[in-house]
C-alpha cells in the first residue's frame, strides 16, 4: 500500500470573490477559480492551472494526494476535497482545496482492489462480486494508502470477504463497519432466475387492456342503453296510438 505523499507543487495565485462573469473570465485566462482553507486559517479564493489539477485527480493516489501548496512565497501541504466539472464537455470548473497538518489523522474513503481468480471461479464457475468499493478509513496524512490490496484466490462459494478481513496495520483505522460485506462469489443462476417468473407472471395476467378502450366500451354501453330507451319509448307511442 504506497502512500499518497508525492514530489510536486500546485501553484495558486490570490483572486477577488466576485460573480459568475468574474469566474468566466478567470476561465477564459486559461485558469480555474478555486478556494483554499483548513488548519484554522479563514479561506481563500485562489486560481490554480486546471492541467496540474487534473494531473492530480488522474494519478494513482487521486485526490488523496497531498502536495505542496505555493502562494505568495509560502508552502503549505493540501490536498483535493472537491471539485466540479462542467457537465457536456467535461472541462474543470472549480476545485476546493484544504490545508493539511501532517500531525493531525484525516479521515479518507481509499480504494477496494481485489487481486487473484476466487476458487469459486476458477473451480466451481461462479462469478466473483464486489459490493464495496471504498473503505472510509483514518490516518495521518503520511500514511494514507493510493487503494488497499486484498487477495481473493482462496474465496469459494458460501464464504463473504468483510471489512475487517483486509489488510491494514496499526497506522490504520477503519471506520466503515467491520462486518459490512466487501466481496463474495455468487453463481451465474442466482443472477438471471427472477427473469423467467417475471415474464412467466406477467404472460398469465396477459395484455393490459389500454384505458381508451375501456373508456369506449363503456360509453358503447351507455350509447346503446340510451337506444334501448329510445326504441322502448317510441313503441309505447305507436301503441297509444
Amino acid at each position: 500500500m504506497a502512500t499518497t505523499i508525492e514530489q510536486n507543487v500546485l501553484e495558486a495565485q490570490p483572486r477577488e470573490a466576485g460573480t459568475k462573469n468574474h469566474a468566466r473570465r478567470v476561465r477564459r485566462e486559461g485558469k480555474i477559480p478555486a478556494v483554499v482553507y483548513g488548519a484554522g486559517k479563514d479561506a481563500m479564493p485562489v486560481t490554480v492551472d486546471p492541467r496540474h489539477v487534473l494531473r492530480i485527480l488522474r494519478s494513482d493516489s487521486g485526490h488523496n494526494t497531498i502536495f505542496d501548496l505555493a502562494m505568495n512565497g509560502n508552502q503549505t501541504k493540501a490536498m483535493i476535497v472537491d471539485w466540479q466539472y462542467e457537465p457536456i464537455k467535461g472541462h474543470l470548473l472549480h476545485i476546493d482545496l484544504k490545508r493539511i497538518a501532517m500531525d493531525k489523522a484525516l479521515r479518507v474513503n481509499v480504494p477496494i482492489v481485489l487481486q487473484g481468480v476466487p476458487a469459486g471461479v476458477k473451480t466451481e464457475g461462479g462469478i466473483l462480486e464486489q459490493m464495496l468499493r471504498e473503505v472510509e478509513i483514518e490516518c495521518l496524512p503520511a500514511d494514507i494508502p493510493s487503494h488497499i490490496d486484498v487477495d481473493v484466490t482462496e474465496l469459494t462459494f458460501g464464504k463473504v470477504l468483510r471489512v475487517e478481513d483486509l489488510p491494514h496495520n496499526e497506522k490504520l483505522k477503519f471506520l466503515t463497519e467491520a462486518n459490512q460485506p466487501v466481496a463474495h462469489v455468487t453463481s451465474v443462476k442466482e443472477e438471471v432466475v427472477a427473469a423467467p417468473d417475471a415474464a412467466a407472471a406477467d404472460a398469465a395476467a396477459g395484455p393490459a387492456e389500454p384505458e381508451v378502450i375501456k373508456k369506449g366500451k363503456a360509453e358503447t354501453e351507455e350509447e346503446g342503453e340510451a337506444a334501448g330507451d329510445k326504441g322502448e319509448k317510441k313503441a309505447e307511442k305507436k301503441e297509444k296510438k
